[in-house]
């Protein structure tokens, strides 16, 4: 049976269909799975600031039980940490400005422990606290976590964001609304080291 040049021409056309058709789904699931990446490693980050919220009020609590201590460090915490959990970031959308708002909330809230701790080092008796020592063992071991899991992020953003960027991703990424994410930045300030004097 011999098939004429109309049947030829319309199995070439299926067949280059059918790959281009192929080709393309797996560029799209690829951008799916490195999105998705991206929001597993953002409720990640999630999950360690939680966690350090979380571990705030025993921290607050144990200080207030120094008479003396300075009320005004303990309530700009209070304040600090109830901006920092009030600021969410929908996974989604992890835009630039979202980042930003983000990022200034959780930085003003590891500024606010920083002056805690500075603070904290003038009540000896606070120091010697096995309830204080633990809290703290624990805040510096998140602050850590928080390190790691926004490289983590960083990582994944940076895999997203050049697969949709590289071609052929960049064709499909426009055609089915692939944006760009953004990533954590170094707080302003921290590429000068602090001036130490004796």
């Amino acid at each position: 049976m011999k098939l004429s040049k109309g049947w030829i021409i319309l199995i070439v056309i299926i067949a280059i269909v059918v790959i281009v058709v192929g080709w393309g789904s797996g560029v799209y699931n690829k951008m799916v799975t490195r999105d998705e990446n991206v929001g597993k490693a953002w409720a990640n980050v999630e999950n360690v600031y939680q966690r350090r919220a979380d571990l705030i009020p025993n921290l607050v609590a144990t200080v207030k039980g120094v008479a003396d201590f300075e009320k005004s460090t303990l309530t700009d915490v209070i304040e600090a940490r109830a901006k920092a959990t009030s600021v969410t970031v929908d996974p989604t959308n992890l835009n630039a400005q979202s980042m930003q708002q983000f990022q200034a909330a959780q930085d003003g809230l590891s500024s606010a422990l920083s002056r805690l701790m500075v603070v904290v080092e003038r009540y000896p008796e606070l120091k010697a606290t096995q309830n204080f020592m633990e809290l703290q063992a624990q805040l510096e071991g998140t602050e850590n976590r928080i390190t790691v899991e926004r490289m983590k992020f960083n990582e994944a953003a940076q895999s997203y964001n050049t697969y949709i960027k590289r071609f052929p991703g960049r064709i499909f990424a426009g055609m089915f609304g692939f944006e760009p994410k953004s990533y954590f930045e170094a707080q302003k300030g921290a590429e000068t080291a602090p001036k130490v004097e004796f």
